[in-house]
């Protein structure tokens, strides 16, 4: 089967967080669709959490070079149906993207972003539980 996953799902099996079984467990024999943003948007989140000085320069690297050694497809959508959901719903241009993807590849979504999650749902995206 293949899922789409945000960049939620890979912070967490890379920085290890407490979801980490669960998102391995439910990705396990699937595989990974995202948005072309997804390295970017991870990027960005590294940079988040070194700022709350969680992580050292050296870890924010490694971190991001182990995201990249997930086997994803990564594939354009249409930006500005993806702007259309963000205003919509309220949400970031980033987590429509993920939303988008999954309209257009008619492939259910894994993440760990609750708001998001709902949105999806709203929006007959099947949301992996």
């Amino acid at each position: 089967m293949d899922i789409v996953s945000d960049a939620s799902a890979f912070l967490a099996v890379v920085l290890d967080e407490e979801s980490r079984e669960w998102i391995i467990e439910r990705t396990s024999d699937c595989s990974v669709v995202s948005p072309e943003v997804l390295p970017y948007e991870i990027a960005n989140a590294l940079i988040a959490v070194k700022r709350k000085g969680r992580l050292t320069d050296r870890e924010v690297l490694k971190a991001f070079d182990i995201s990249q050694r997930v086997p994803v497809k990564l594939v354009s959508v249409r930006v500005r149906d993806a702007l259309r959901i963000a205003v919509k719903h309220g949400i970031h241009a980033y987590d429509a993207f993920y939303l988008q993807c999954c309209i257009e590849t008619k492939l259910p979504l894994i993440s760990l972003d609750n708001h998001m999650c709902e949105v999806a749902r709203r929006l007959s995206i099947e949301v992996v539980t």
